[in-house]
């Protein structure tokens, strides 16, 4: 983000019994088209989530008083999945470190045009 904020994306997680009767966790980030900033790097971009959305994307069960019916619900949750606004996020071109989930410092996030 151009602020300097932290920011969420939309995903899922799941935690099953495999057939073989491991416990399994899984998850995924949600993607979608990216927009006019993203565009250049990737075909996608995750859903970035505004702050006042996060509670609706974790809301499990949609309350009468909050949303109404559930098919109502699954349409607040649908209008979710879009590009973030361009304008309120900045590209920076980061070392390649970030490439190995081994590397958890501050130098993945750093920009190495000086800027």
């Amino acid at each position: 983000m151009k602020n300097g904020e932290i920011f969420s994306m939309a995903g899922l997680y799941d935690t099953w019994i495999t057939p073989g009767g491991e416990k399994l966790s899984t998850c995924t980030v949600i993607t979608t088209e990216p927009n006019r900033l993203m565009e250049p790097i990737h075909n996608r971009m995750p859903v970035i989530l505004r702050p006042a959305d996060e509670a609706l994307w974790l809301e499990r069960e949609p309350s009468s008083h909050t949303h109404g019916n559930h098919p109502s619900h699954l349409q607040s949750l649908k209008e979710l999945l879009r590009p973030y606004p361009a304008e309120e996020m900045q590209a920076v071109p980061v070392s390649t470190i970030v490439n190995s989930v081994k590397n958890d410092t501050e130098d993945c996030i750093r920009s190495i045009t000086g800027s």
